[in-house]
Protein backbone atom coordinates (compact mmCIF):
# COMPACT_ATOMS: atom_id res chain seq x y z
CA UNK A 1 0.00 0.00 0.00
CA UNK A 2 2.54 2.55 1.02
CA UNK A 3 4.74 1.84 -2.19
CA UNK A 4 1.58 2.81 -4.37
CA UNK A 5 0.65 5.51 -2.47
CA UNK A 6 4.37 6.90 -2.81
CA UNK A 7 4.04 6.62 -6.78
CA UNK A 8 0.98 8.41 -6.55
CA UNK A 9 2.50 11.14 -4.70
CA UNK A 10 5.52 11.03 -6.91
CA UNK A 11 3.40 11.13 -9.99
CA UNK A 12 4.22 13.73 -12.57
CA UNK A 13 6.59 15.13 -10.13
CA UNK A 14 8.49 17.29 -13.16
CA UNK A 15 5.41 17.79 -14.54
CA UNK A 16 4.64 21.70 -14.59
CA UNK A 17 8.01 23.03 -13.38
CA UNK A 18 8.04 25.95 -16.11
CA UNK A 19 9.18 28.44 -12.98
CA UNK A 20 11.18 31.06 -14.56
CA UNK A 21 13.90 32.38 -13.57
CA UNK A 22 15.32 31.67 -9.58
CA UNK A 23 11.98 33.40 -7.79
CA UNK A 24 9.37 31.89 -6.96
CA UNK A 25 5.70 33.59 -7.22
CA UNK A 26 5.53 33.12 -3.49
CA UNK A 27 8.88 34.72 -3.12
CA UNK A 28 7.57 38.06 -4.25
CA UNK A 29 6.74 41.04 -1.87
CA UNK A 30 3.09 41.10 -1.50
CA UNK A 31 0.87 44.09 -2.91
CA UNK A 32 4.43 45.31 -4.35
CA UNK A 33 4.07 45.35 -7.97
CA UNK A 34 7.53 44.31 -9.91
CA UNK A 35 9.22 44.28 -6.55
CA UNK A 36 10.37 41.03 -5.42
CA UNK A 37 12.64 39.09 -2.75
CA UNK A 38 16.40 38.50 -3.22
CA UNK A 39 16.47 35.18 -4.93
CA UNK A 40 17.17 31.67 -3.30
CA UNK A 41 20.88 31.09 -2.52
CA UNK A 42 20.69 28.15 -4.71
CA UNK A 43 17.80 26.24 -6.66
CA UNK A 44 17.55 22.55 -6.47
CA UNK A 45 16.42 20.96 -9.62
CA UNK A 46 16.78 16.95 -10.58
CA UNK A 47 16.58 17.49 -14.60
CA UNK A 48 19.72 19.51 -14.15
CA UNK A 49 17.90 23.10 -15.01
CA UNK A 50 19.34 24.51 -11.14
CA UNK A 51 22.10 25.03 -9.69
CA UNK A 52 22.40 21.64 -7.74
CA UNK A 53 20.20 18.01 -8.99
CA UNK A 54 20.24 16.81 -5.09
CA UNK A 55 19.17 18.38 -1.78
CA UNK A 56 22.85 17.43 -0.11
CA UNK A 57 24.74 18.98 -2.85
CA UNK A 58 23.20 22.59 -1.94
CA UNK A 59 22.95 22.21 1.57
CA UNK A 60 26.97 21.15 1.27
CA UNK A 61 27.55 24.74 -0.11
CA UNK A 62 26.08 26.73 2.22
CA UNK A 63 28.94 28.52 4.21
CA UNK A 64 29.65 27.08 7.66
CA UNK A 65 28.72 29.53 10.44
CA UNK A 66 26.45 31.64 8.24
CA UNK A 67 25.29 34.44 9.86
CA UNK A 68 21.93 34.88 7.61
CA UNK A 69 19.32 33.16 6.61
CA UNK A 70 19.66 31.17 3.52
CA UNK A 71 17.05 29.55 1.32
CA UNK A 72 17.24 26.68 -1.04
CA UNK A 73 14.47 26.65 -3.29
CA UNK A 74 13.54 22.79 -4.38
CA UNK A 75 11.59 22.14 -7.65
CA UNK A 76 9.02 19.35 -8.13
CA UNK A 77 10.30 16.53 -7.94
CA UNK A 78 11.57 13.28 -6.36
CA UNK A 79 15.01 13.60 -4.81
CA UNK A 80 16.16 10.11 -2.67
CA UNK A 81 18.88 9.48 -0.47
CA UNK A 82 19.87 10.69 3.23
CA UNK A 83 20.19 14.61 3.35
CA UNK A 84 22.14 16.02 6.39
CA UNK A 85 21.61 19.36 7.75
CA UNK A 86 24.61 19.98 10.27
CA UNK A 87 24.89 21.75 13.24
CA UNK A 88 27.50 24.09 11.65
CA UNK A 89 25.17 25.36 8.83
CA UNK A 90 22.22 27.30 10.54
CA UNK A 91 19.69 29.42 9.42
CA UNK A 92 18.66 27.13 6.30
CA UNK A 93 15.31 27.32 4.62
CA UNK A 94 13.94 24.37 2.68
CA UNK A 95 11.14 25.73 0.10
CA UNK A 96 9.22 23.62 -2.18
CA UNK A 97 8.48 25.35 -5.67
CA UNK A 98 5.27 23.21 -6.23
CA UNK A 99 1.87 23.52 -5.83
CA UNK A 100 1.64 21.85 -3.15
CA UNK A 101 3.49 20.16 -0.47
CA UNK A 102 3.49 16.65 -2.65
CA UNK A 103 4.99 18.15 -5.71
CA UNK A 104 8.19 17.98 -3.87
CA UNK A 105 9.52 14.72 -2.34
CA UNK A 106 12.27 14.16 -0.58
CA UNK A 107 12.87 10.71 0.84
CA UNK A 108 15.49 7.37 1.51
CA UNK A 109 14.03 3.75 2.09
CA UNK A 110 16.36 2.32 5.68
CA UNK A 111 15.25 1.07 8.32
CA UNK A 112 17.28 0.51 12.32
CA UNK A 113 17.85 -2.98 11.03
CA UNK A 114 18.75 -2.25 7.51
CA UNK A 115 22.59 -2.89 7.36
CA UNK A 116 25.64 -0.13 6.57
CA UNK A 117 28.41 -1.48 3.64
CA UNK A 118 30.21 -2.62 7.16
CA UNK A 119 27.38 -4.98 7.77
CA UNK A 120 26.57 -3.23 10.83
CA UNK A 121 23.02 -1.76 11.29
CA UNK A 122 21.79 1.83 11.01
CA UNK A 123 19.95 1.88 13.86
CA UNK A 124 16.30 4.24 14.90
CA UNK A 125 18.64 7.20 14.97
CA UNK A 126 20.88 6.27 11.45
CA UNK A 127 17.43 5.60 9.50
CA UNK A 128 16.76 8.66 9.16
CA UNK A 129 15.97 10.22 5.47
CA UNK A 130 16.41 14.14 6.26
CA UNK A 131 18.33 14.78 9.98
CA UNK A 132 18.66 18.67 11.29
CA UNK A 133 21.37 19.40 13.66
CA UNK A 134 21.12 23.71 12.12
CA UNK A 135 19.47 25.48 14.38
CA UNK A 136 16.93 27.71 12.88
CA UNK A 137 16.19 25.17 10.34
CA UNK A 138 12.71 26.18 8.62
CA UNK A 139 10.93 23.56 5.80
CA UNK A 140 8.35 24.87 3.52
CA UNK A 141 5.66 23.15 1.19
CA UNK A 142 6.82 19.96 0.38
CA UNK A 143 7.13 16.58 1.78
CA UNK A 144 9.91 14.23 3.63
CA UNK A 145 9.30 10.41 3.70
CA UNK A 146 10.81 7.54 4.56
CA UNK A 147 10.10 4.32 2.01
CA UNK A 148 10.97 1.46 4.12
CA UNK A 149 9.13 -1.17 3.09
CA UNK A 150 8.04 -3.55 5.80
CA UNK A 151 6.34 -6.23 3.64
CA UNK A 152 9.36 -6.47 1.26
CA UNK A 153 11.78 -7.16 3.70
CA UNK A 154 10.29 -9.88 6.07
CA UNK A 155 14.21 -10.46 7.38
CA UNK A 156 14.61 -6.60 8.77
CA UNK A 157 12.86 -7.11 12.30
CA UNK A 158 14.03 -3.56 13.47
CA UNK A 159 11.59 -1.55 11.24
CA UNK A 160 12.01 2.02 12.90
CA UNK A 161 12.62 3.89 9.58
CA UNK A 162 12.34 8.23 10.63
CA UNK A 163 11.55 10.16 7.71
CA UNK A 164 13.00 13.54 10.00
CA UNK A 165 15.26 13.66 12.83
CA UNK A 166 15.40 16.90 14.52
CA UNK A 167 18.01 17.57 17.12
CA UNK A 168 18.16 21.40 16.74
CA UNK A 169 16.77 24.53 18.53
CA UNK A 170 13.80 26.80 16.61
CA UNK A 171 13.42 24.90 13.49
CA UNK A 172 9.82 25.19 12.01
CA UNK A 173 8.21 23.14 9.29
CA UNK A 174 5.11 25.17 7.43
CA UNK A 175 2.91 22.86 5.40
CA UNK A 176 4.96 20.05 5.41
CA UNK A 177 3.97 16.25 5.06
CA UNK A 178 5.86 13.43 7.22
CA UNK A 179 5.53 10.09 5.21
CA UNK A 180 6.77 6.73 7.39
CA UNK A 181 5.49 3.92 9.66
CA UNK A 182 6.70 3.15 12.68
CA UNK A 183 8.95 5.70 13.89
CA UNK A 184 7.79 8.66 11.12
CA UNK A 185 8.66 11.88 13.22
CA UNK A 186 11.98 11.84 15.57
CA UNK A 187 11.70 15.32 17.75
CA UNK A 188 14.62 15.51 19.74
CA UNK A 189 17.66 17.09 21.08
CA UNK A 190 21.67 16.88 21.34
CA UNK A 191 21.23 15.63 25.16
CA UNK A 192 19.03 14.61 27.57
CA UNK A 193 18.39 17.74 29.98
CA UNK A 194 19.02 20.03 26.55
CA UNK A 195 15.78 21.72 25.22
CA UNK A 196 15.03 22.09 21.72
CA UNK A 197 12.30 23.65 20.29
CA UNK A 198 9.92 22.70 17.54
CA UNK A 199 6.92 24.29 15.54
CA UNK A 200 4.28 22.54 12.80
CA UNK A 201 1.73 24.40 10.70
CA UNK A 202 -0.74 23.18 9.30
CA UNK A 203 1.67 19.13 8.75
CA UNK A 204 0.34 16.39 7.58
CA UNK A 205 1.80 12.92 9.93
CA UNK A 206 0.99 9.52 8.97
CA UNK A 207 1.98 6.59 10.69
CA UNK A 208 1.92 3.56 13.25
CA UNK A 209 3.91 2.91 16.14
CA UNK A 210 5.02 5.45 17.79
CA UNK A 211 5.26 7.78 15.09
CA UNK A 212 5.55 11.18 16.44
CA UNK A 213 8.44 10.57 19.39
CA UNK A 214 11.77 11.43 21.19
CA UNK A 215 12.33 14.27 24.18
CA UNK A 216 12.02 17.76 22.17
CA UNK A 217 9.46 20.41 22.74
CA UNK A 218 7.28 20.31 20.35
CA UNK A 219 4.25 21.88 18.93
CA UNK A 220 1.86 20.83 16.46
CA UNK A 221 -0.55 23.52 15.12
CA UNK A 222 -3.53 22.70 13.03
CA UNK A 223 -2.05 19.54 11.85
CA UNK A 224 -3.49 16.24 10.39
CA UNK A 225 -2.31 13.34 12.28
CA UNK A 226 -2.74 10.04 10.57
CA UNK A 227 -2.66 6.21 11.62
CA UNK A 228 -2.34 3.70 9.34
CA UNK A 229 -4.43 0.75 10.16
CA UNK A 230 -1.59 -2.12 10.70
CA UNK A 231 -4.53 -5.17 10.54
CA UNK A 232 -3.21 -5.52 14.21
CA UNK A 233 -4.74 -4.95 17.74
CA UNK A 234 -3.49 -2.57 19.30
CA UNK A 235 -2.62 -0.88 15.47
CA UNK A 236 -0.82 1.51 16.96
CA UNK A 237 0.81 4.12 18.86
CA UNK A 238 0.41 8.17 18.03
CA UNK A 239 3.02 9.10 20.49
CA UNK A 240 5.91 8.51 22.78
CA UNK A 241 7.49 11.08 24.18
CA UNK A 242 10.57 10.96 26.27
CA UNK A 243 10.54 14.46 27.32
CA UNK A 244 13.36 15.10 30.12
CA UNK A 245 11.96 15.77 34.12
CA UNK A 246 13.39 18.91 34.21
CA UNK A 247 11.53 20.11 30.73
CA UNK A 248 7.93 21.21 31.65
CA UNK A 249 7.24 21.11 27.69
CA UNK A 250 6.92 18.00 25.68
CA UNK A 251 4.46 17.66 22.63
CA UNK A 252 1.70 19.79 22.62
CA UNK A 253 -0.95 18.93 19.81
CA UNK A 254 -3.62 22.30 19.02
CA UNK A 255 -6.19 22.14 17.17
CA UNK A 256 -5.54 19.24 15.23
CA UNK A 257 -6.89 16.88 13.48
CA UNK A 258 -6.44 12.99 14.54
CA UNK A 259 -7.46 10.63 11.78
CA UNK A 260 -7.50 6.87 10.69
CA UNK A 261 -8.75 4.01 8.70
CA UNK A 262 -8.22 1.31 11.88
CA UNK A 263 -10.89 0.19 13.41
CA UNK A 264 -12.97 1.76 16.14
CA UNK A 265 -10.60 1.65 19.90
CA UNK A 266 -7.34 0.39 18.28
CA UNK A 267 -4.89 2.76 18.42
CA UNK A 268 -3.80 4.59 21.22
CA UNK A 269 -2.84 8.46 21.84
CA UNK A 270 0.71 7.57 22.78
CA UNK A 271 3.09 5.46 25.44
CA UNK A 272 6.10 6.95 27.63
CA UNK A 273 9.05 6.15 26.20
CA UNK A 274 12.39 5.84 28.66
CA UNK A 275 15.20 5.34 26.18
CA UNK A 276 17.71 3.31 27.41
CA UNK A 277 15.72 2.89 30.81
CA UNK A 278 15.93 6.64 31.74
CA UNK A 279 14.00 7.29 34.77
CA UNK A 280 14.22 11.35 34.04
CA UNK A 281 12.14 10.23 30.81
CA UNK A 282 9.11 11.73 31.88
CA UNK A 283 7.45 11.91 28.43
CA UNK A 284 4.77 15.05 27.96
CA UNK A 285 1.99 14.71 25.66
CA UNK A 286 -0.99 17.32 25.46
CA UNK A 287 -4.00 16.95 23.18
CA UNK A 288 -5.94 19.95 23.35
CA UNK A 289 -9.05 21.52 20.91
CA UNK A 290 -8.88 18.85 18.95
CA UNK A 291 -11.12 16.54 16.71
CA UNK A 292 -9.85 12.80 17.60
CA UNK A 293 -11.72 9.88 15.28
CA UNK A 294 -13.44 6.64 16.48
CA UNK A 295 -9.86 4.86 16.23
CA UNK A 296 -9.12 6.23 19.71
CA UNK A 297 -10.60 4.12 22.50
CA UNK A 298 -11.98 4.96 25.89
CA UNK A 299 -8.21 3.73 27.34
CA UNK A 300 -6.35 6.67 24.92
CA UNK A 301 -2.87 5.52 26.65
CA UNK A 302 -0.98 2.56 27.08
CA UNK A 303 1.99 1.41 29.44
CA UNK A 304 5.73 1.27 27.41
CA UNK A 305 7.16 -2.24 28.75
CA UNK A 306 7.45 -1.87 32.64
CA UNK A 307 6.90 1.91 32.43
CA UNK A 308 3.01 3.16 33.46
CA UNK A 309 1.13 5.49 31.50
CA UNK A 310 -0.05 6.82 34.84
CA UNK A 311 3.54 8.10 36.02
CA UNK A 312 4.21 10.30 32.73
CA UNK A 313 2.89 13.37 31.64
CA UNK A 314 -0.34 12.75 29.23
CA UNK A 315 -3.42 14.90 29.10
CA UNK A 316 -6.25 16.19 27.15
CA UNK A 317 -8.27 19.23 27.13
CA UNK A 318 -11.25 19.86 25.51
CA UNK A 319 -11.30 17.99 22.64
CA UNK A 320 -13.96 16.67 20.64
CA UNK A 321 -14.94 14.00 17.45
CA UNK A 322 -16.24 10.26 18.22
CA UNK A 323 -12.14 9.30 20.21
CA UNK A 324 -13.22 12.10 22.44
CA UNK A 325 -14.29 9.46 24.43
CA UNK A 326 -15.31 10.74 28.45
CA UNK A 327 -13.20 8.20 31.03
CA UNK A 328 -11.54 7.61 34.05
CA UNK A 329 -8.34 6.80 31.42
CA UNK A 330 -8.69 10.07 30.29
CA UNK A 331 -6.58 12.38 32.53
CA UNK A 332 -7.89 16.01 31.61
CA UNK A 333 -6.32 18.89 31.97
CA UNK A 334 -7.91 22.09 34.06
CA UNK A 335 -8.62 25.66 33.03
CA UNK A 336 -5.87 26.82 35.16
CA UNK A 337 -3.75 24.17 33.59
CA UNK A 338 -4.75 24.66 29.74
CA UNK A 339 -4.01 28.40 30.50
CA UNK A 340 -0.39 27.52 31.62
CA UNK A 341 0.18 25.43 28.36
CA UNK A 342 -0.57 27.09 25.67
CA UNK A 343 1.50 27.12 22.04
CA UNK A 344 3.62 30.46 23.30
CA UNK A 345 4.22 28.83 27.16
CA UNK A 346 5.77 25.59 24.86
CA UNK A 347 7.83 27.48 22.74
CA UNK A 348 9.10 31.26 24.05
CA UNK A 349 11.65 29.54 25.97
CA UNK A 350 14.57 32.26 27.51
CA UNK A 351 15.29 34.19 24.34
CA UNK A 352 11.17 35.08 23.45
CA UNK A 353 11.01 32.71 20.40
CA UNK A 354 7.86 33.23 18.11
CA UNK A 355 8.32 31.28 14.81
CA UNK A 356 7.17 33.05 12.04
CA UNK A 357 4.55 31.32 11.10
CA UNK A 358 2.71 30.62 14.20
CA UNK A 359 -0.04 32.68 14.26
Amino acid sequence: MRRRRFLELAGGGLAGTALTATVSPAQAAPGRGRSRAAPPFAVVAGDGAGDFTTIQAAVDAVPAGNAEPITIAVRPGTYRGQVIVPAAKPLITLTGLGAGPDAVVIADDRANGTLKPDGTPWGTTGSASVTVDGAGFRARNLTFANLFDEAGHPEITSRQAVAVLTRADKVEFDRVRFLGNQDTLYVNSTAAGVVARAYFRECYVEGDVDFIFGRATAVFDRCRIHSLNRNSTPSGYVTAPSTDAANPHGLLFHRCMLTSDAPAGTVFLGRPWHPSNDPNAIGQTLIRESWIGAHVGSSAWSDFGTWPWREARLAEYHNRGPGAIPSADRPQLTDAQAFENTMAAFLRGADGWRPQSCK
